[in-house]
């Protein structure tokens, strides 16, 4: 079986064990070469990246940012540090902007301005406050608001993150202030910009009334009983999960999060072949739920039942784990689900839980939602990198003739040919990359090999 390259996994492996293992996979090992001795710049959340920067910088206003990037030959943003491939990593200067903490809402409540150091735990209770909400949200509030938006992060059922975007500031590889917005030609590539068109200072959102949402667990659903109705199936919330670890032939819980103005929802005591959850269930049915947010119908903002989990506590396996995720056209869903249980036991050693979820197309250019309305195909491994390594191409194998689009942010071993063939926009993506960038300032390998490559 052939990796990265046509690599093969034994090769990949004997890197791995000799420390060079990013050198092959996107995500395992070290990120682009190691840290320097004693150096601050640290790793990702799930600490497999192991970020190369020569050192991390903190400016506190957008001048010094734009001071910092005219003297930078290499610079790139990290935000809350959850992407588990080396996105955001650099040979150069590493920028949080932590500081930037701005949420200004709009006189006429129609949109709100974010700084690029607020996350969504931060913005979300603000919004409430002032009655009013985001439209959807990721699985964890625990990521920044622009990083999220920059990569297409998403949750289930609506537009990914990227799509309540208005406007964007970037400070350009000039160090120029700019500003687009929906009317500007360029939007649409700038908004999921992979942290290459600019570093982003603020995005301006949409927002909607504040509304509640009521969620609802069911278990074991029988695999052919979901496969049969996998559209009702994922239209019966404003937002629907599936879990399963693609091995027994049927899927283990179903996440259904409905508007509580919808009233109660009450299919009977079997749902499709599953029974309702007795008590608040963890993704990963033997952890403890006490991380996730509040179910059995009970109702709250919907910031608080959006995300599988909650703010103040560590989410989903709290590290110890790797991620890839594989976005499809919906169309294909079922045959696609049918195909990876086919392989479920081959990655059963590397995997704790997959997620199946759906996202509405949309227009940005580097969107995996682009143009499609996809279903999405997550996968959380362990911690066991081998493992892990071992069975990414499997499943990579398996949804290979649907197409699929790697998440920017998680593990894959997709070739370049592949990544860059499922962007129609991607020339026109290199070149706004190159007017804002000439001298290419927050380029990086990871960048250099799946974009402009």
């Amino acid at each position: 079986m052939l990796l990265w390259d046509g690599q093969s996994r034994r090769e990949v492996l004997r890197w791995m064990a000799a420390g060079a293992g990013a050198a092959m996979l996107p995500g395992v090992g070290r990120a682009l070469g190691a840290a320097p001795a004693g150096s601050s710049v640290g790793t990702n959340w799930a600490g497999n990246v192991t970020f190369s920067a020569k050192e991390i910088r903190r400016p506190e206003t957008v001048e010094e940012l734009q001071e910092l990037v005219r003297k930078s030959g290499a610079v790139r943003a990290v935000g809350s540090r959850h992407s588990f491939s080396p996105i955001a990593d650099t040979p150069g200067t590493l920028v949080s902007l932590e500081h930037f903490k701005q949420i200004s809402v709009s006189g006429d409540k129609a949109t709100v301005d974010v700084g690029t150091g607020v996350k969504y735990s931060e913005l979300c209770p603000e919004l409430q406050r002032q009655g009013l909400a985001v439209e959807n949200l990721a699985s964890l509030p625990h990521v920044t608001v622009v990083g999220a938006i920059s990569t297409a992060t998403h949750g289930s059922g609506t537009r990914n993150l990227a799509g309540p975007v208005t406007a964007i500031e970037i400070i350009n590889g000039r160090g120029e202030r700019v500003e687009l917005t929906e009317r500007d030609e360029d939007f649409n590539g700038a908004v999921v910009g992979l942290g290459a068109v600019g570093l982003a200072t603020r995005a301006t959102l949409r927002v909607l009334p504040s509304f509640e949402v009521r969620q609802w667990v069911w278990e074991n659903m029988p695999l052919a009983e979901y496969a049969e109705h996998f559209d009702e199936i994922v239209k019966a919330g404003y937002s629907v999960s599936g879990f399963t670890t693609w091995r027994d032939d049927r899927v283990s819980e179903i996440w259904v999060k409905r508007l509580a103005s919808d009233g109660d929802w009450n299919p009977g005591a079997r749902w499709f072949g599953a029974t309702p959850a007795p008590r608040d269930r963890h993704p990963i049915v033997a952890m403890d739920a006490s991380a996730c947010t509040a179910q059995m119908g009970v109702p709250g903002p919907a910031w608080e039942r959006l995300p599988h989990f909650r703010p103040d506590h560590p989410p989903s396996s709290k590290g110890k784990e790797r991620h890839s995720e594989y976005l499809i056209d919906r169309r294909h869903a079922v045959e696609a689900i049918r195909a990876l249980y086919g392989v479920g036991d081959q990655i059963a050693k590397a995997l704790q839980i997959s997620e199946i979820r759906t996202v509405r197309a949309d227009e940005r250019w580097m969107s995996t939602a682009y143009q499609r309305e996809c279903a999405c195909m997550h996968f959380t491994w362990t911690d066991n990198d081998a493992d892990v390594v071992a069975a990414i191409p499997i499943v990579e194998a398996a949804l290979d003739r649907f197409a699929p689009r790697p998440h920017w942010g998680k593990m894959f071993v997709r070739s370049r040919e592949k990544v860059v063939g499922q962007y129609p926009r991607i020339r026109d993506f290199r070149e706004l990359c190159t007017r804002h960038d000439p001298e290419g300032k927050f380029r990086n390998a990871f960048l250099d090999r799946y974009v402009f490559g």
